[in-house]
């Protein structure tokens, strides 16, 4: 197995070609751009970064592969609109990003150490990430699906244009796999007339494991811990909400798998299997 550390530089510059790195400076959160196959076939969505003809022009957060929740004592790191949090770059080590979660009044509220290691495996791209998460003061996490690990795919993701949504649990389609507990879901569709893949692995000692997913069938995937009542459109519910103690921490992992061919044919859930070991 190779897995090589991404190294994190500060130029958007680098990130528009067939590189995956982390974009860490002019933006309220860090992100990874673009997702690319080992072919070198760019699998998401070009825009806001780097526009593509017949790109949608939706949800301007929804870049690359990023993590954010809705709603941190009523502060949004999820969204990017006025009056809303960042999740600010305190220094960058080699695979490592110290970050500030900080609110409008300019108050930190927690601390996130998120660790990325890109490189590949058994013929595709492979994505680990960390987080840890540290209270600088008591966080409650409220019940809301726009949050998560997620990940934005290009068009031809699109259930309406023949993408195939599935989850570990045998789902398939947006409204067979969204708010859905899994341990994985995976998205594959023809892209320049190959198809491809990307699937989202939830490691099982995450928080609440398996949790729900905010599947949507336009290309947006992001694996979601806090959502129970929002996921089952129990309007006001807080059965997901989630409170961290002054000082403590919360761990969530992650994998990326980029591939090719469908979920079958990459054989997802053995890899699963392989990561949740």
């Amino acid at each position: 197995m190779t897995l090589r550390r991404t190294i994190l530089l500060a130029p958007i510059a680098c990130c528009l070609g067939q590189k995956m790195e982390v974009v860490k400076t002019g933006y309220p959160k860090p992100f990874v751009y673009p997702i690319v196959a080992l072919d070198g076939t760019v699998l998401s969505r070009g825009w806001p970064i780097a526009p593509r003809v017949g790109d949608s022009q939706d949800h301007t957060w929804h870049r690359g592969i990023w993590w954010g929740h809705g709603d941190i004592n009523g502060h949004d790191f999820w969204r990017e609109q006025k009056g809303t949090g960042t999740i600010r770059v305190d220094r960058a080590e080699k695979d490592t990003l110290r970050q500030s979660l900080v609110t409008t009044a300019g108050n930190v509220i927690a601390r996130l150490v998120t660790r990325v290691r890109i490189g590949e495996h058994q013929g595709m791209r492979q994505v680990d990430v960390s987080l840890e998460l540290e209270a600088v003061e008591a966080l409650r996490f409220g019940d809301t699906d726009d949050g998560g690990f997620g990940v934005r795919l290009r068009e031809e993701f699109r259930e309406d244009r023949g993408a195939r949504l599935v989850n570990s649990e045998g789902g398939v389609g947006a409204k067979a796999i969204w708010g859905k507990a899994a341990a994985w879901t995976d998205y594959s569709a023809v892209v320049e007339g190959k198809k491809y893949g990307v699937a989202i692995l939830s490691h099982p000692q995450n928080l609440r494991h398996p949790a729900g997913w905010h599947a949507r069938n336009y290309g947006l995937n992001s694996a979601n811990p806090f959502a129970a009542s929002s996921f089952a459109s129990e309007k006001g519910g807080q059965r997901g909400a989630y409170l961290l103690p002054q000082g403590k921490k919360l761990r969530l992992r992650y994998r990326v798998l980029i591939h090719e061919g469908d979920a079958v044919e990459a054989g997802v859930a053995a890899r699963y299997q392989e990561y949740a070991r």
